[in-house]
């Protein structure tokens, strides 16, 4: 069973990743959701949105304890996260703020 931060947290990016790939046909963001931090007895679940073109990650934490903060990090897929994140409130993370992070950071350079 998902938490109701996780599920809020889902519909934004849902919402962002649909208007970016309206918006910028370069950009194909890939969404996925890890649990895989409950397995090692951390109570969070992790959600990832990678640029495979670019190989840049944001990496979005949301932790049982915390649930109306968002720890955030912009990363690569390739590497390890480093130890300190970012922190938003769930309620400001707006699909528009995550469409505009999503567009700054994968943007590919020409």
């Amino acid at each position: 069973m998902i938490s109701p931060a996780l599920a809020t947290l889902s519909d934004v990016v849902t919402a962002a990743h649909t208007r970016i790939q309206q918006a910028c046909e370069n950009i194909n963001p890939v969404v996925g959701v890890n649990r895989g931090m409950r397995a090692q007895g951390i109570p969070a679940d992790a959600m990832t949105i990678d640029c495979l073109v670019t190989g840049k990650r944001i990496l979005l934490i949301l932790h049982d304890l915390q649930t109306d903060t968002v720890r955030y990090q912009f990363t690569l897929k390739d590497q390890d996260p480093a130890d300190v994140f970012e922190t938003i409130q769930l309620s400001e993370l707006t699909s528009s703020v995550l469409y505009e992070w999503m567009k700054s950071y994968f943007s590919i350079a020409i």
